[in-house]
């Protein structure tokens, strides 16, 4: 990238963190208003599968692949990036604060690794271990010195919270290593937002919460603007893939912290603790040490 390019991708990537980050601080102020985690599920989803189809039909890609293996893919992103993440980490937004979500979300690349070398998909790197070991340590400062979270705060869901991104992680294992559809980014998306919202309208029924809306509320528009944030951010992000890169695009997960921690401290008048500065500091190091190192160029002497 050059001059002018490099400046808008860095505004787009700046741009896309903010978007994201939103998604924390809303959702836990609809809990705190007391709308139930069925229902936001559901709504999010909703709203997410409307803002992914207007954009793939303004594209002319409405149509998404039916293969077998698509189907799957649609399935694994549906459950396992969608409905079971949400469902944790919404249940958890009830009892912890949106900057402690936040930043346990960011373990996905840790979580990746660990399951990556686990099941000997990759080899095992001294640097990039010690990068799990940073990953542990930041949880271990989140929870563990009196003071780090509010004493309010049971610490089980913190460990309620850890689940979401466990399951991004076996989703990402999923695309990256068994997944042979032929659907791209944005079609699995839109084919997982259908599953979602196939199986949070019957849970949430089930569930005796609300499956529509029973009229305009501060946390019903913090849903819906959690929902359209994270699809727009989503569809930013895979174009800014293709343009800028992965090495370069990757890098949102730091600014989807800081802009979550951002927003709960404006938003919610959070007050994170020096401990939990700590951690975040200490996760982006883990987070730095987990990437995958580029190879560099052999040179015949």
């Amino acid at each position: 990238m050059r001059g002018r390019e490099r400046w808008l991708a860095l505004a787009a990537l700046i741009g896309i963190g903010a978007l994201w980050g939103l998604g924390a601080p809303l959702v836990r102020f609809a809990r705190l208003e007391g709308m139930a985690t069925f229902s936001i599920v559901f709504w999010q989803a909703a709203v997410g599968l409307v803002v992914i189809a207007l954009v793939q039909g303004v594209r002319g890609r409405l149509a998404i692949p039916l293969d077998r293996a698509s189907l799957a893919l649609y399935a694994a992103v549906g459950m396992l990036g969608i409905v079971l993440p949400h469902l944790a980490g919404y249940w958890a937004l009830g009892h912890i604060p949106a900057f402690a979500h936040a930043l346990l979300t960011s373990l996905v690349p840790i979580f990746a690794l660990t399951l990556a070398l686990g099941l000997r998909i990759e080899r095992f790197d001294g640097l990039r271990a010690l990068g799990i070991v940073m990953g542990a340590l930041a949880v271990a400062l989140l929870i563990v010195p009196q003071g780090s979270l509010p004493d309010t705060v049971p610490v089980v869901f913190v460990l309620v919270s850890a689940l979401a991104p466990l399951c991004y992680a076996v989703e990402s294992a999923y695309v990256a290593h068994v997944s042979r559809a032929r659907a791209g980014a944005l079609q699995a998306l839109l084919g997982g937002s259908v599953v979602a919202v196939a199986v949070m309208a019957p849970l949430t029924w089930a569930a005796d919460a609300p499956v529509w809306p029973e009229g305009l509320s501060p946390a019903l528009g913090a849903i819906t603007a959690s929902g359209l944030s994270a699809a727009l951010a989503y569809a930013g992000y895979v174009a800014l893939l293709r343009r800028a890169g992965s090495v370069f695009a990757t890098q949102v997960a730091y600014l989807v912290t800081g802009w979550a921690m951002i927003w709960s401290i404006l938003f919610l008048a959070e007050r994170p603790s020096s401990w939990v500065w700590l951690a975040m500091a200490t996760l982006f190091l883990g987070l730095f040490l987990v990437q995958p190192r580029p190879k560099l160029p052999v040179i015949d002497p």
